[in-house]
């Protein structure tokens, strides 16, 4: 295929850039597929000065009449699904069957929510003897969102959506990892009739990611990424004192009890772990297995875990698509050394793949470690890979004590019959998301984020609508 020329997507059109480019690749061979030009300080200026003329009346209409607008967004979105999922496997290397059926979809979903929540949500009325008052939710003005390379397309609607549906502009800065989907995005939206200067596109890496933080004239940034990242983008925002919404990386337990249906436990605990080649911040990479069934646990994902397809993520047979770049493959590949030296134990995986449909792509065999204790890097350390650390554990208690004893908070899995324990173990565990019998599941209306270094705020649901207004209280004297 021709090499692409990528660029910031200012008003509705695609804007030159003075900067150097550089390069995308398609994770599943090794090949540069397009030149991204990164934006300038003085085009995101550009972007914030029309985003700031068209927030102003899109704020102005009606909530059901930006409702209406959304809806078209949800529409033209199923309607193109395909080959935005097709680009998403361009842009990320996951499989193609992953994309169609969920990834993408889910920026549809986010869009037809939030276009209900925007023309039913109201403020609140309050009446006195010789006064009455009322609230109004109102918006913040120009918002930024900053995205992951795992999934471009369902990060940017998670983020757009409500911050439209609020009344604000929208301006995204993808991953420079992943700049493809996001010009698409644009497009589509623009199809769909909403007006320019409400969803902008500025391509680049941390330097403009910086500019964003410090421009006086973006009130909200909303980031999906690592913790190291989020700290940086908290401490560039404090100067403004912007709002930050920060949706940040975990280490999330899965706790696996003898009552569970087993055979669902052990399918959870893979997808929970390969799913998108184990590059979902909020996998469960700490499986916890209680001793009982530990020994038939863990053979039964080994059996299964050894006949994964890896190779072309656009093939159906294909179950283990690639990694985003031959760097993190590197890093993923050093943490498996890295357990390996601190005495865990390498049952299936461990080593680059070379699948034959896809030379020169950045692909790695699942990998199951056993024989894992609490103190091991592998066990503390998100290592953003199809990489499953197991655990055993011998009580109700001890599962609970050990799950919470970690800086991360995003999500934890619960494997069970017993609906009393499930309870239980849902208020303990700390966690923005508990799953049980089940895992990352997350419809519209749910929302999503975690606690301690993982985060505030949240994704999806009325709170990520709220996280996008201000509210406002009018008192008057009768």
């Amino acid at each position: 295929m021709p090499v692409k020329t990528i660029r910031s997507v200012i008003h509705g059109q695609e804007v030159a850039s003075p900067l150097p480019v550089f390069d995308k690749i398609y994770p599943a061979t090794g090949e540069v597929i397009a030149k991204v030009e990164p934006a300038s300080p003085q085009m995101l200026d550009e972007a914030v000065e029309y985003a700031r003329q068209a927030q102003k009346k899109w704020a102005a209409l009606a909530g059901h009449e930006r409702g209406r607008i959304l809806q078209n967004i949800a529409q033209t979105l199923r309607d193109h699904n395909e080959a935005l999922s097709a680009l998403e496997v361009r842009d990320v290397g996951k499989l193609y069957s992953e994309a169609v059926s969920a990834d993408v979809p889910s920026g549809a979903e986010a869009f037809e929510f939030f276009a209900a929540l925007a023309a039913t949500y109201h403020g609140t009325s309050h009446k006195w003897s010789d006064a009455i008052g009322y609230t109004m939710r109102v918006p913040l003005g120009v918002c930024a969102g900053i995205g992951a390379w795992n999934y471009p397309v369902q990060v940017a609607c998670w983020k757009a959506a409500p911050a439209l549906a609020a009344g604000n502009a929208f301006i995204l800065k993808p991953s420079e990892e992943t700049p493809l989907t996001a010009n698409m995005l644009a497009d589509l939206f623009k199809i769909a009739g909403l007006p320019d200067g409400l969803f902008q596109v500025i391509h680049g890496d941390h330097h403009i990611g910086q500019a964003i933080c410090a421009h006086r004239d973006i009130a909200k940034i909303s980031l999906t990424g690592g913790v190291d990242t989020g700290k940086l983008i908290l401490a560039q925002s404090a100067q403004t004192l912007k709002k930050v919404t920060l949706e940040l990386g975990g280490k999330a337990p899965l706790l696996v009890f003898e009552d569970c249906d087993f055979d669902l436990a052990v399918q959870t605990a893979l997808d929970a772990n390969f799913y998108t080649a184990g590059e979902v911040c909020s996998n469960a990479t700490r499986v916890f297995v209680q001793d009982s069934i530990a020994e038939r646990f863990i053979d039964a994902m080994r059996e299964k875990t050894k006949n994964l397809v890896i190779g072309d993520p656009m093939q159906p047979k294909t179950q283990i698509g690639a990694l985003i770049s031959d760097r993190h493959l590197q890093n993923v590949l050093g943490h498996i050394r890295k357990a390996e030296a601190q005495g865990a134990h390498i049952l299936t995986g461990g080593k680059q793949a070379f699948p034959q449909d896809s030379q020169g792509g950045f692909f790695i065999e699942p990998t199951i470690l056993t024989g894992c204790h609490d103190e091991m890097d592998c066990v503390r350390e998100e290592i953003f890979g199809p990489v499953m650390s197991v655990l055993t554990f011998a009580s109700e208690e001890e599962a609970v004590s050990r799950a919470n004893n970690m800086p991360f908070g995003l999500g934890a899995g619960i494997m069970t019959r017993d609906i009393s324990r499930a309870h239980r173990l849902a208020d303990a565990l700390e966690a923005g998301n508990i799953w049980v019998n089940s895992y990352n599941l997350i419809p519209p209306g749910l929302p999503f984020g975690g606690s301690k270094q993982s985060g505030f705020g949240r994704e999806g649901s009325i709170y990520a609508l709220e996280a996008y207004t201000e509210v406002k209280a009018v008192y008057i004297q009768l």
